[in-house]
């Protein structure tokens, strides 16, 4: 399905009948990722999930985006559907969108029930080498980016991002990867203890992107709040152990 919404071709998928649960996927991802889940919630739900800007088929935006847009963009596209109540499940980066859209108090709809799987919002603890390496990056950019520099080796500012960067940071574009910056620096712990809406978190115990300990001090945070650890699993949870995955949420949501 496909409607413009801010003036962006937005790509999203409907498919069941029941109380609207809407599924936000993480970075560099899309919404077929969250096929399995869907499938597993369309007896009982109305299942909706997106393509987030600049992923999957929905088109990028034209400047970078922070958190503001992001929650805006989001809350626009659940407020068309015309529902005063709704339930989120948020994976990665779209944790970190549900946590401040259930921390907005201006939003035209509830969010009753939230389920944050391997959740972004935590800033990681920024090691002596991380600052290094970042620093190293930065200089190699300004030395590269100089013109005489630039016009004698055109690539290698592009070559040196692929080098020292993250994949998803590689193969983004210009407003995307400075979307990302954006985005990953974002501190959401300090709303946690805000958060109303009941409350399920699932994480991956290998999972090395947004570790366990990220989960546990959500736990913490969150009034209420439960904490499910899927032994074996990594950043992606609900697919590394997708029956055991399948079976939390359907208790959680009362399914069966």
């Amino acid at each position: 399905m496909e409607m413009v919404l801010d003036g962006l071709n937005v790509h999203y998928e409907v498919q069941g009948h029941g109380p609207h649960i809407f599924l936000l996927h993480g970075w560099a991802s899309n919404l077929t990722v969250f096929a399995g889940i869907a499938e597993t919630l369309s007896g009982s739900y109305t299942v909706v999930r997106l393509d987030f800007p600049g992923c999957g088929a929905t088109q990028e935006p034209a400047e970078p985006w922070g958190m503001d847009e992001y929650v805006n963009f989001t809350s626009h596209f659940i407020s068309s559907f015309g529902v005063e109540e709704i339930i989120v499940l948020g994976h990665s980066h779209g944790g970190r969108v549900a946590i401040r859209l259930a921390t907005d108090p201006g939003l035209p709809f509830r969010i009753t029930k939230m389920i944050l799987v391997d959740s972004a919002g935590i800033l990681p603890k920024r090691t002596l080498s991380y600052h290094l390496r970042v620093r190293a990056y930065k200089l190699g950019k300004a030395v590269l980016g100089w013109k005489p520099v630039a016009a004698l080796v055109p690539d290698a500012v592009a070559d040196l991002q692929k080098t020292m960067g993250s994949t998803d940071y590689a193969t983004a574009s210009q407003v995307m990867r400075t979307t990302m910056v954006k985005v990953v620096n974002t501190d959401l712990e300090p709303l946690l203890p805000a958060i109303t809406a009941e409350t399920l978190l699932i994480w991956g115990e290998l999972d090395t992107a947004t570790p366990v300990s990220d989960g546990q001090a959500m736990e913490k945070a969150i009034p209420g709040s439960g904490l499910v650890v899927l032994p074996g699993a990594g950043h992606y949870s609900f697919l590394d152990q997708a029956f055991v995955f399948a079976k939390v949420l359907e208790s959680f949501l009362q399914i069966g």
